[in-house]
């Protein structure tokens, strides 16, 4: 028997693992969850069964330690899982934020008892955490974070403040808030971290309608006079900046992640259909003008992969500045590549592109996301011009 020559279907790949990036292990994993991806498809808008079967079969907390029911791996494990959804058109956006962000910072700052209360949840997908950062006023400027927490009779605190643009607020059972603090000895701000149930007194939601296709929603944040019991905070009260990129590194990676699977799922979809469509005697791909941005858009996305690999190499190893750099490259170079992919896939479908029936339209949209949020481009380029190549600063 001949074997067989004919190229694999797009919609259904061989794994693009590589054995510098996967090893045996990871490549398994993503094999495992391409498989699970592929069961659920799109489920019409709701993730609910999605969320629950990975949860049971462990994907949510790969990256947790296998003492409070995780799977002991990395950002690295959490990334592939992310991607291989997205790949398949069914990311979970809240992976970024439970597991990888809330679950990462806990994980690594958290008390005994807070482990012990979140990490089993985060693991198995029963329990959510939102992550509540972004502010109205504050943009991309941190440093101008005013929700604030200050010290309340008995020993716990008073969180007062507003946020914006939180993902899933409304699903989560608590949101881990970024607050300040008033340093004792120099009376500056400094950031520090807190756990928020919801259902607490003064913190309500409102949800911010956007003209985004995605399970999960926004939502505007109120603390009013927020009182939480002393132990609702994360970690040291003088760690500041240390504790809050431990979350903010794995969002950055997780983010490129989610990028690169929509890239890969639209892509797909245009490569699928430029070797079917035929208007003259051969399919459309066979036409350099369509093949070849296609390729380039494939070139684009392996590339930024890499740079993923890396950044969460030297995150789970531990290495927070280089991963610091190597995070916010990956989540630049994942972000350009989806929305070049997208664009290209929507340009090659052509009025199909624009149709419900191929569903790349509403990425349009979404493959814009990771190029705003949770850091927009500009402010990259402002940390490698300043952090890596020394350049001055212009404010």
């Amino acid at each position: 028997m001949k074997p067989d020559t004919s190229p694999p279907s797009p919609l259904n790949p061989p794994s693009p693992s590589s054995p510098l990036i996967d090893g045996p292990e990871r490549s398994a994993l993503r094999s495992a969850v391409a498989a699970l991806a592929k069961r659920h498809g799109s489920d019409g808008g709701t993730t609910d069964a999605l969320w629950a079967e990975a949860g049971k079969l462990g994907y949510l907390g790969v990256n947790l330690p296998e003492e409070y029911g995780g799977g002991g791996g990395g950002i690295a494990e959490l990334s592939i899982v992310l991607e291989e959804l997205g790949a398949a058109g069914c990311p979970l956006l809240m992976l970024v934020v439970s597991p990888a962000i809330c679950g990462t910072v806990i994980a690594r700052f958290g008390t005994d008892e807070q482990k012990r209360a979140w990490l089993p949840g985060l693991a198995d997908g029963s329990r959510k955490m939102a992550f509540g950062i972004t502010e109205p006023d504050a943009g991309s400027n941190s440093h101008r974070i005013t929700t604030t927490a200050r010290r309340a009779p008995g020993g716990g605190w008073l969180l007062t403040g507003r946020k914006v643009f939180i993902s899933g607020v409304d699903i989560a059972d608590a949101t881990l808030i970024v607050g300040r603090t008033e340093d004792a000895r120099t009376g500056r701000l400094k950031p520090c971290l807190f756990i928020v149930e919801r259902g607490t007194p003064g913190f309500s939601y409102r949800h911010i309608p956007m003209e985004l296709a995605a399970a999960e929603k926004q939502f505007e944040v109120v603390l009013d006079d927020v009182a939480l019991p002393a132990e609702a905070l994360v970690g040291d009260e003088d760690a500041g900046l240390l504790q809050l990129f431990a979350g903010l590194n794995p969002e950055r990676i997780m983010t490129a992640a989610f990028a690169l699977g929509m890239g890969r799922h639209a892509l797909a979809k245009a490569v699928e259909y430029a070797r079917a469509r035929q208007v003259w005697k051969e399919p459309i791909g066979a036409h350099q003008a369509v093949a070849h941005p296609l390729a380039q858009a494939h070139i684009e996305l392996e590339l930024a992969r890499l740079m993923m690999a890396k950044a969460a190499h030297l995150y789970d190893a531990g290495d927070d500045a280089g991963a610091g750099e190597a995070a916010n490259m990956a989540k630049y170079a994942a972000a350009e590549a989806a929305v070049k992919a997208v664009d290209q896939a929507v340009h090659t479908l052509g009025g199909n592109g624009l149709t419900a029936e191929y569903g790349l339209a509403k990425l349009i949209t979404a493959a814009r996301v990771a190029r705003i949020a949770p850091v927009s481009r500009e402010m990259i380029l402002n940390f490698v011009s300043h952090q890596t190549l020394g350049l001055p600063k212009s404010y």
